[in-house]
């Protein structure tokens, strides 16, 4: 699989594990966690979410253009696995719940995001140009595109374990306590403390407590601040197993750091054949510009995408029935199923795509990014039909009530995030291919960094799933996805020969 790739792809990619490990468990439990800690609503969590996953990849410009003024690629990324390793260190060290001076706890929480988010633009961004560096040899130049698919499949090995390994952590820590796992019970217990449920959603709450200890509750607020306080501390020792993963990419990237490339020694890279090429100015600027133009249309699909840890996980622990073939299930793990298909579906779309070039029928670059997108929309489209058919209440109706009176069969978001996770495999590691590529040598890194800095501003827009969520009925939330990944689809194959003709 490997040996028509360069040395370094491997250990790029196993040097990429922690990072995808601590991004997974932060897409599993980030918005669960800060409702359950700080009794946040979905629109405010679903904000300091959507900050959160905009500033990482925000500030993978700033680590672009670190790394491309320094030349120093390599310890730009060491620093970057450092700090990331230091915000899960605050975030790991446990505080009481509920919380006493919350302005002062969700400070500490949203610095600590930051400096992950940090210290993720100091190390993503670049560690694809040096993948796409190890490609400019015209010896590999032709495996381009599937080198980055390669890639993209073995960061997310890790990721499949992340929300298991969050999950297990957690749910040992409520049992090691004499407690079970339930999902609606943080919002139940932060309600209650606060005197905010309703006479239905009371009777919800005392049932739920009976069944989270096994014996009826004599003291309903007692039970509420110690759940909150072991659910709590179990997400906070979930965070720590994100520094191991951190460590463990660290050993990794230091033990293999002479495998990848070095943009700062111009005669090494001769040497070894990479293709060292003057652009005129009028070559740069349109090769910018094509840039730019994919930058702006991928927007809409993270926007649209990247609810899987927003509302789709809203709808995970809300709308959908927790038991799988008959054994219970979380909210969380349903994380898990992207980066499982990731790896499970890299090899057979990297066959289809052999298979279309060996007949000389594969679809360039760019058209592969807009079949993505329409693939996306069709995830979405599943999500509003399944929503509809169900007739699921309004979010408000759920609040009142305590717990969902209808809910769906899980098998619903397992066939979506099948079917985005194929949206994905046609847009990522060929978007990240496609930069690399067409991006003048000079500027690799902080190109790079556009195409997250545009997946940042799609981020910074997920808020508005959230508040659509609670807004409105559920499955004409989904179909606002299906509107913009359309739109996306349509823009880019209105650009496709332009981008064609840049890219060759």
């Amino acid at each position: 699989m490997f040996n028509k790739h360069p040395k370094g792809l491997i250990a790029a990619s196993f040097a990429n594990l922690g990072e995808r490990f601590g991004f997974y468990t932060m897409m599993a439990i980030l918005v669960l966690f800060l409702q359950a800690k700080f009794g946040l609503d979905g629109k405010t969590a679903g904000l300091i979410y959507s900050t959160f996953y905009f500033s990482i990849y925000i500030l993978a410009l700033i680590g672009g253009i670190i790394a491309d003024k320094s030349r120093n690629y390599k310890g730009t990324i060491l620093g970057g696995i450092v700090l990331m390793a230091l915000g899960y260190v605050l975030l790991a060290i446990p505080s009481d719940t509920p919380v006493e001076n919350q302005t002062l706890f969700l400070t500490i929480t949203c610095v600590a995001l930051f400096v992950i988010a940090f210290g993720n633009g100091l190390f993503k961004g670049n560690l694809q140009a040096l993948v796409g560096q190890m490609y400019d040899n015209e010896k590999y130049a032709s495996m381009r595109d599937s080198g980055f698919s390669l890639f993209y499949m073995f960061i997310n090995v890790g990721a499949i374990f992340a929300p298991f390994a969050a999950v297990g952590v957690r749910n040992w820590w409520l049992t090691t306590h004499g407690y079970s796992y339930n999902a609606d019970l943080p919002a139940l217990c932060h309600g209650y403390l606060g005197g905010t449920l309703s006479e239905e959603a009371i009777v919800t709450y005392q049932a739920l407590s009976q069944e989270a200890c096994g014996e009826a509750v004599a003291d309903l607020t007692a039970f509420a601040n110690d759940y909150l306080n072991v659910f709590t501390t179990g997400f906070h020792y979930a965070f720590a197993v994100a520094i191991l993963a951190m460590a463990i990419s660290l050993i990794i990237f230091v033990v293999n750091k002479a495998k990848f490339p070095d943009p700062s020694k111009k005669e090494e890279n001769a040497k070894s054949g990479a293709q060292v090429v003057e652009m005129s100015a009028a070559e740069v600027k349109q090769r910018m510009y094509a840039l730019f133009a994919v930058f702006g249309v991928v927007i809409f699909f993270w926007f649209s995408f990247h609810q899987n840890g927003l509302t789709l996980t809203f709808f995970a622990k809300e709308y959908t029935e927790l038991n799988l073939f008959g054994m219970p299930i979380t909210a969380e793990l349903f994380q898990s199923l992207n980066p499982f298909f990731v790896v499970f579906l890299t090899p057979i779309i990297m066959s289809v795509f052999a298979a279309q070039r060996a007949k000389g029928k594969e679809p360039s670059t760019p058209k592969k990014i807009a079949i993505g997108m329409g693939i996306a929309a069709t995830g979405f489209l599943v999500m509003a039909i399944g929503s509809y058919l169900g007739d699921l209440p309004l979010h408000k109706d759920i609040v009142a009530a305590g717990t969902s009176p209808v809910k769906v069969a899980p098998l619903l978001l397992m066939l979506t995030y099948f079917i985005l996770t194929v949206a994905e495999l046609y847009i990522s590691p060929l978007g990240i291919s496609f930069v690399s590529k067409v991006a003048p040598p000079k500027y690799q890194g902080i190109m790079q960094g556009g195409w997250l800095g545009a997946t940042a501003l799609g981020n910074q827009l997920l808020f508005v799933g959230a508040l659509l969520y609670e807004s409105i009925p559920i499955w004409m939330t989904w179909t606002v996805f299906v509107v913009a990944c359309s739109i996306s689809m349509f823009t880019m194959l209105f650009m496709l020969k332009w981008l064609e003709r840049v890219a060759k």
